[in-house]
């Protein structure tokens, strides 16, 4: 089964994703930054001027948006896609945007005969591109089994974590607590190996051969060490992402009368940075919230 796919969002997610499906099956996209739809044009992508008009005659729509209120906007605003899905067409939903935004959405969709599996990725845009993503996924199994196909293309690791719209967006904040406070304290460990005068490139080698390691760290590291350039590190996921995911993290947390000291001081440091004007660079460049300028010995 090659079901038609339609990508809505052609961001640092979206297009590598939608890239990546293209050479397995026919992709439909749109994105309202030109820039990005040009972009897809050139790979193979088959763009529309609109929403509505991509995601017609699809059997799979994929979103890639930043947070609830643009998913709400790209379904149900003035331009929204909802009442243009066919029925049985299944919304697929990959950003992390929180609980209560996606439960709200599916029982919207779900009154006009369209499934919503909630389906909140990780891995980055590197990843996206290979088809390499960790896939959490929440939805009646119905719906899970139609989106099978293009869920199984995206992913490496492919997690069922319930038959809810929500359980994946759950699933997802647990993640984004670890990642948001693993790069926190990355950067608070580098910062610190440089206002001890080591060489934190020799440091980060030997921390990444020993308990101290992490993914996170191995990762975000290097880019970590070239936060102070003039360009900063290549954006591969934005600061003030994590402004927004830890804020998912510590609301949900809040909500539930469960403490989390360590994802809130996290949250603080992001919301530091994004204050000092660094929301649009890469999330490495959270090192320059804990120390604003590089250490000179």
């Amino acid at each position: 089964m090659n079901p038609t796919v339609a990508v809505l969002g052609l961001g640092a997610m979206g297009l590598p994703m939608a890239t990546h499906l293209a050479t397995i099956t026919e992709v439909h996209g749109f994105d309202p930054n030109s820039q990005r739809s040009a972009l897809a044009d050139d790979a193979g992508i088959t763009t529309h001027a609109s929403g509505a008009k991509a995601a017609a005659d699809a059997d799979v729509v994929l979103l890639a948006v930043r947070n609830g209120a643009q998913l709400h906007d790209v379904l149900f605003g003035d331009d929204g896609i909802a009442s243009s899905l066919r029925s049985g067409a299944v919304v697929l939903m990959t950003s992390t945007v929180g609980i209560e935004p996606v439960k709200a959405a599916a029982a919207q969709l779900l009154e006009l005969g369209v499934d919503l599996v909630d389906a909140p990725l990780s891995g980055g845009p590197v990843r996206a591109g290979q088809g390499d993503l960790l896939v959490v996924v929440g939805g009646t199994p119905d719906a899970r089994h139609r989106a099978a196909p293009v869920l199984e293309a995206m992913s490496s690791t492919l997690v069922v974590v319930g038959d809810n719209p929500g359980d994946g967006q759950a699933l997802k904040t647990v993640n984004q607590l670890l990642c948001g406070v693993h790069i926190a304290a990355a950067a608070e460990a580098l910062a610190l190996a440089d206002s001890l005068g080591l060489d934190p490139t020799r440091t980060l080698d030997a921390l990444q051969s020993g308990a101290a390691a992490s993914f996170m760290l191995g990762n975000r590291g290097p880019r970590i060490l070239e936060a102070y350039n003039e360009d900063g590190a290549e954006v591969l996921s934005r600061l003030d992402i994590f402004v927004k995911d830890m804020g998912i993290v510590t609301t949900a947390a809040r909500g539930l009368g469960l403490a989390t000291p360590v994802a809130s001081a996290a949250e603080q440091l992001y919301l530091i940075g994004q204050a000092q004007g660094l929301g649009a660079l890469d999330d490495s460049a959270v090192i320059r919230a804990v120390a604003p300028n590089k250490h000179s010995h």
